[in-house]
């Protein structure tokens, strides 16, 4: 297994890593009126104005919804303090909104481990797989791509990962789909990190 230890920049998925998976993307997905099998953002992004905008504050009623029902991942205390700790830059990249994401944070009890200006959402960098927030966070930390590890529980987080050549960390319940290809470790908790 990779030695993670001498990693000392971190980043996070949110929703489904470090909370317990509470989003209803199917349900989302009716609401929204996207046809099953195709991406939330995505979809959006390409509806013509007004009804671009209408979905949008349908999206963030929806996020705002499940925001509020966040729950700690087991284990995400313990390692997001160990980490802080030892030193290491925590940051944090989402599809979600930023101030979403801070209140998921406040919820599960991390928030202050957090540098807000390193909580990244969809407005501060294009969403995941695309890598640009993780480049600006390696930015921020002047470091390069392989001194990072991209922790998450979707193939989007691992493909952003990849791309700028860090360590991928794919949170996977038992029996869910793997990505071995773009996958460095595989855990089924962040307590195995510990």
């Amino acid at each position: 297994m990779l030695d993670l230890n001498k990693f000392r920049h971190w980043v996070f998925d949110l929703d489904g890593t470090l909370t317990r998976p509470v989003h209803d993307f199917a349900h989302m997905r009716r609401e929204l009126g996207i046809p099953e099998g195709e991406m939330i953002l995505e979809t959006i992004e390409q509806a013509p104005e007004p009804h671009k905008q209408k979905l949008l504050q349908r999206l963030d009623e929806l996020e705002g919804h499940y925001a509020r029902q966040a729950q700690p991942a087991e284990g995400v205390q313990d390692l997001i303090i160990r980490l802080h700790r030892a030193g290491c830059k925590l940051g944090i990249l989402t599809r979600n909104k930023k101030d979403f994401a801070i209140s998921s944070l406040q919820a599960i009890g991390v928030a202050e481990y957090f540098h807000a200006d390193e909580v990244l959402g969809r407005d501060e960098a294009r969403p995941k797989p695309d890598p640009e927030g993780l480049q600006k966070l390696c930015h921020r930390w002047q470091v390069v791509g392989d001194e990072l590890v991209m922790v998450g529980d979707f193939r989007f987080d691992l493909e952003a990962g990849k791309a700028i050549d860090a360590q991928t960390v794919h949170v996977s319940a038992a029996g869910a789909v793997e990505w071995p290809e773009l996958t460095d470790v595989r855990i089924h908790s962040l307590a195995e990190l510990l």
